[in-house]
């Protein structure tokens, strides 16, 4: 620590490396070309580094170039955290990650009711469809979909979705409304291609007896969003799970098809780094969140 120049010092080196004079330096800092000449010698002088190469153009040197990107993102994530900062007026911030369709179909729509119940909890949303590892994320919490397995984090079940075919009105309009199972594998189907999780056609025929040895399949996406957005657009039949087409069901953009339960081996799980789940704005997220996924589950089932 005893290594670090004065704020002032630093902003005239960060200047410095974006300009080829000292004098275009000094103009951007309102001050004069002789004090950001001195402010930088000082600075070598402090660390035994050559930064600059003085000439015409000023030029870095390797020390140089090798310091100012890590100056830079100083100043940048100081400029970030204070406008932050200002921006939540004693609000706090929390940082929650999950699943991008999980965020788009289930949790956003439920945020509002959360800023209307804690309006001092500042969510921010990130979405990745990756496993989360904490110790390389900014993340406070993460809504996970999976089996519970998540060693060495605070981890409470959340709720279990449905697994059951959806089409357009317009689809069944010009394919006519199925009666049976049986009868989608005449329908173009849209597949939801990826890991085991996803759920699958062969398993849902598999579950109401019918044999799958061949599917008549539309499109293969790699996006749960895409494939209900192709059910919305007439383009097939998709196999949806209950949390991810709620809106759609309610407002009759899309139908279910059959009234069988199949319970997805997967459900939703809140996860945070042990130890953390009693700090008071994450208390009070979760107890938000584990009461909305009551009621949710009860409507899935």
């Amino acid at each position: 620590m005893r290594d670090l120049p004065p704020t002032a010092t630093l902003r005239a080196f960060e200047v410095a490396t974006r300009h080829t004079t000292f004098t275009a330096a000094a103009e951007e800092l309102c001050i004069t070309q002789s004090a950001v000449s001195h402010q930088l010698k000082n600075l070598e002088e402090l660390w035994g580094l050559q930064l600059f190469q003085r000439g015409k153009p000023l030029s870095l040197t390797p020390a140089g170039a090798a310091l100012a990107p890590l100056v830079r993102e100083f100043f940048s994530k100081l400029e970030t955290t204070l406008s932050d900062l200002r921006e939540q007026k004693g609000r706090v911030r929390l940082r929650v990650n999950t699943t991008y369709s999980f965020a788009l179909k289930w949790l956003l729509p439920r945020l509002p009711a959360l800023a209307r119940l804690h309006p001092e909890i500042l969510v921010s949303l990130e979405s990745t469809d990756k496993a989360i590892h904490f110790a390389s994320t900014d993340a406070d919490v993460a809504i996970r979909f999976g089996h519970g397995n998540y060693p060495a984090l605070h981890t409470e079940f959340m709720f279990r979705e449905q697994l059951f075919p959806v089409a357009s009105p317009a689809l069944l309009q010009r394919f006519g409304t199925p009666d049976k199972p049986a009868e989608l594998l005449r329908y173009p189907l849209l597949t939801r291609d990826g890991a085991d999780l996803v759920p699958k056609w062969d398993a849902w025929f598999k579950r109401v007896g019918v044999n799958t040895d061949v599917l008549h399949e539309s499109v293969r996406f790699a996006d749960t969003n895409m494939t209900i957005e192709a059910a919305l657009l007439g383009q097939g039949i998709a196999l949806a799970r209950s949390g991810h087409v709620e809106k759609e069901i309610g407002d009759g953009s899309l139908v279910r098809l059959f009234d069988i339960s199949f319970p997805s081996p997967a459900a939703y799980y809140f996860v945070c780094p042990l130890g953390t789940e009693t700090q008071p704005h994450i208390v009070k997220f979760r107890s938000w969140l584990l009461a909305e996924s009551q009621q949710a589950q009860r409507s899935y089932c």
